[in-house]
C-alpha cells in the first residue's frame, strides 16, 4: 500500500479559514463566499495599465495617462482595485509574512487570467528584490504570487533572469515623480532571455514606474510582447 496523499490530510487537518473574517473558507481557499463576493475586483479599466475607471467607457478604452506616453509593455491585467480589504492583504502577504495571503493573491489573479481566455506568454517574471531586502525579509512576495499562477498555468517561472542591482528607497510614500527616478537603473538582465513573450508578474501597481522599469530592461535584452499581471492597481 503506497503513501496517503498530502494534500487531503493537510485540509482535514488545517481546513481553508478566511484570513479576513475567520469563517470556513470557500473552494478550498482562505477566503470565504462571503467575503470573496465582497472584492474589489478591477472589472473596468484601462486595457494597457489597467487603471481602474469610473463609470462605463467603451470596451478596450485606454486611460490619459497611457495616450501621453505608453508604458512599454503591451497589456495589463489586475485582478483587484487596491481598495478595502485589499491593503490588508497585500500587506499581510508582503510585510507580515503571512504566504497563505500571497497565494490567495495569486489564486485571485489566476481566476482573471483563466477567464480572459488570451494567448498565455512564454514565462513569468516576478518583480526581483534586491538580495538585502530578500534576506531581510526572508522571501520576495511577487514569486509566491507567480508560483500559483505558474502551477495553475502550466508556465515557467523565471527568477532569474534578472536582478535588482540597486538597493532603492521603499516606493511607498514616494510621489510619482520621485518613484520614476527611485527605480531607474535598478534592474539588469543576468542571463541570456530566453524569452520573447513575458508576463510581469507583481504585488501591485500604483503608478507603473517598477513595472515599466523592468519592461525596458526587458525589452532591451530581447523580449517582443511583455504583459504585467498584478494582484492589485491603485486608482
Amino acid at each position: 500500500m503506497g503513501p496517503w496523499p498530502i494534500e487531503p490530510l493537510v485540509s482535514a487537518l488545517l481546513p481553508p479559514t478566511c484570513t479576513l473574517c475567520g469563517a470556513p473558507g470557500w473552494r478550498g481557499r482562505d477566503l470565504c463566499a462571503g467575503c470573496a463576493s465582497d472584492l474589489p475586483a478591477n472589472l473596468v479599466c484601462c486595457r494597457r495599465c489597467a487603471r481602474p475607471f469610473d463609470g462605463s467607457p467603451p470596451p478596450e478604452a485606454v486611460c490619459g495617462t497611457c495616450q501621453r506616453r505608453l508604458p512599454p509593455y503591451q497589456r495589463s491585467l489586475a485582478a483587484l482595485r487596491y481598495e478595502s480589504p485589499v491593503p490588508y492583504l497585500v500587506a499581510a502577504a508582503k510585510f507580515r509574512g503571512r504566504l497563505a495571503c500571497a497565494r490567495l493573491l495569486g489564486r485571485l489573479l489566476l481566476d482573471v487570467v483563466e477567464a480572459r481566455g488570451l494567448p498565455l506568454p512564454e514565462a513569468l517574471v516576478p518583480v526581483p528584490l534586491h538580495p538585502g531586502r530578500l534576506a531581510e525579509r526572508g522571501y520576495n512576495q511577487a514569486v509566491e504570487i507567480a508560483r500559483v499562477l505558474a502551477d495553475g498555468l502550466d508556465l515557467p517561472l523565471d527568477s532569474r533572469c534578472c536582478n535588482r542591482v540597486t538597493a532603492t528607497s521603499p516606493q511607498a510614500g514616494l510621489d510619482e515623480a520621485a518613484r520614476w527616478r527611485n527605480i531607474r537603473g535598478a534592474f539588469v538582465v543576468g542571463t541570456p532571455l530566453r524569452w520573447s513573450r513575458v508576463a510581469i508578474v507583481d504585488d501591485v501597481v500604483t503608478t507603473g514606474s517598477t513595472v515599466s522599469e523592468l519592461a525596458r530592461v526587458l525589452r532591451r535584452a530581447g523580449a517582443l510582447d511583455i504583459e504585467v499581471w498584478a494582484a492589485a492597481r491603485t486608482p
